[in-house]
């Protein structure tokens, strides 16, 4: 198969480019970034992936760590010690890491204003009747009375204290009027 013209041709050195730059560069796309700051901060850079994660007591590959038991069984254990037996240097990393997991996780996900404002508007002057809410000119994308009721069920699970707050803010008004 005949190549490109123009590939055999020499490169040209360009005056215009950055080795420095470039080198620095290539070297973080070649060592990337670990994301756990836990790692990071314990990692020796002159050792190897696998001593590193022996020292703090980490698993490499977890099909040697944890493999899987042979249906035969072999002849019995040579002295009753394992051979080979790794010593953790750094078990903080994974005390830290354990803690770290051990944490509740926060709800970061929160309902649009636009929702919240549109379940308490129907709330406010339909009360429970869904079909009523689904007739309403606020209706603007013709949710039908499951679709609202859903919308609703989403807010009260979102914000159950605020709902309560609001249900009887609402009660307390009506007695007012009466």
């Amino acid at each position: 198969m005949p190549k490109a013209k123009g590939k055999s041709r020499r490169q040209k050195y360009s005056y215009n480019l950055n080795r420095k730059r470039l080198y620095r560069s290539a070297r973080r796309r070649a060592a990337p970034r670990i994301a756990c700051s836990h790692i990071r901060h314990a990692w020796d850079p002159t050792k190897s992936v696998a001593q590193n994660l022996a020292e703090m007591g980490l698993a490499e590959d977890p099909n040697k760590a944890v493999p899987i038991p042979k249906k035969k069984l072999l002849v019995m254990e040579s002295d009753g010690q394992e051979q080979g037996k790794k010593i953790v240097r750094k078990p903080y990393v994974v005390n830290e890491m354990e803690y770290e997991a051990s944490l509740p996780e926060k709800k970061s996900n929160t309902l649009s204003r636009d929702l919240i404002d549109y379940v308490r508007y129907m709330i406010q002057n339909h009360g429970e009747n869904y079909k009523e809410m689904a007739r309403d000119e606020k209706n603007y994308y013709q949710d039908t009375p499951k679709q609202i009721k859903r919308k609703i069920n989403v807010y009260k699970n979102f914000y159950p204290e605020e709902y309560k707050d609001f249900i009887a803010s609402l009660k307390q008004e009506k007695m007012d009027v009466q």
